[in-house]
């Protein structure tokens, strides 16, 4: 069961909201600290120059999260579909052959009032 089972749409769509930008400011967070690491060992470098290139790092490791979320998101939405188009053939056949089992069953009692 997940947190959002049961919730009303309006609650789901601000919980969905908030966890974006939770998630955002988590990314936000990894980046700094990844890029304050990175310049950590570059000591021999300007202050001004650090601070600028920790401010590159930081933005590049925010592109590359964001290209990979998008990537899963995409994933996410082609899994979707196909798991839905397959979800709909099974439901198609199991209608088939309900309907299927339904007329043999119809027509062995025909045969058997018909015999009688």
């Amino acid at each position: 069961m997940t947190a959002q089972e049961g919730l009303p749409v309006d609650l789901r769509a601000f919980h969905n909201e908030v966890e974006g930008h939770l998630l955002a400011a988590a990314a936000h967070e990894e980046a700094h600290a990844a890029a304050a690491r990175f310049t950590a060992g570059l000591a021999w470098l300007p202050e001004t120059r650090r601070v600028e290139m920790e401010r590159q790092f930081a933005q590049e490791h925010l592109a590359l999260v964001r290209a990979s979320w998008q990537r899963t998101a995409r994933r996410g939405d082609e899994l979707r579909g196909e798991y839905e188009a397959v979800y709909r053939r099974l439901r198609a056949r199991l209608l088939a052959g309900l309907l299927l089992g339904i007329a043999l069953v119809v027509a062995a009692d025909l045969v058997v009032l018909v015999s009688v």
